[in-house]
């Protein structure tokens, strides 16, 4: 009796209890694993350089801005002609919990219309909304339904709220 325990033999049973132990370390080592991503921190958009951003002078022309800085994260020519420079850390600390925008900063140069820097700002997070840099949609005015919720409203008096 003494060779067999609880009805397995001692050699299966030392075969058994190191594959749990293989097990339960490979298992430990991929969770050990998640958490080295800098503490679920993601970095998304524009590497800031202070050295490249202390080059950037106003009076500078455009190509030279581009030049030092590179390509713009977005650009904008509604009231003039702007370039941003967007950097992102988003903080996940587990894969089923939600992103969170931890940093954010928006490094913005304005041109006049001969194209020359007039204007240089650097906004954070606490400077205004978090900026949706996933998203692969334009926001129009109006929204898309409009014209289908009016015809809706007219034909029976009720509202209509889509999507």
């Amino acid at each position: 009796m003494s060779s067999i325990a609880n009805g397995l033999p001692r050699q299966k049973m030392g075969r058994a209890a190191r594959l749990l132990t293989v097990s339960a370390l490979l298992a430990l080592g991929g969770l050990a694993g998640c958490s080295t991503l800098d503490q679920g921190a993601i970095h998304r958009g524009y590497v800031f350089d202070d050295q490249l951003l202390s080059q950037v002078k106003i009076g500078a022309p455009a190509e030279q801005v581009l030049g030092i800085l590179g390509t713009p994260t977005t650009t904008s020519t509604v009231g003039g002609d702007a370039w941003y420079y967007i950097s992102q850390r988003v903080e996940q600390p587990l894969p089923s919990m939600p992103q969170t925008v931890t940093e954010q900063r928006v490094y913005a140069v304005y041109f006049d219309k001969n194209k020359r820097l007039t204007r240089i700002a650097n906004y954070g997070l606490e400077d205004g909304r978090v900026i949706d840099m996933t998203s692969r949609q334009t926001v129009s005015g109006g929204g898309e339904s409009r014209l289908l919720q009016g015809m809706l409203k007219q034909l029976s008096g009720l509202k209509y709220k889509m999507f």
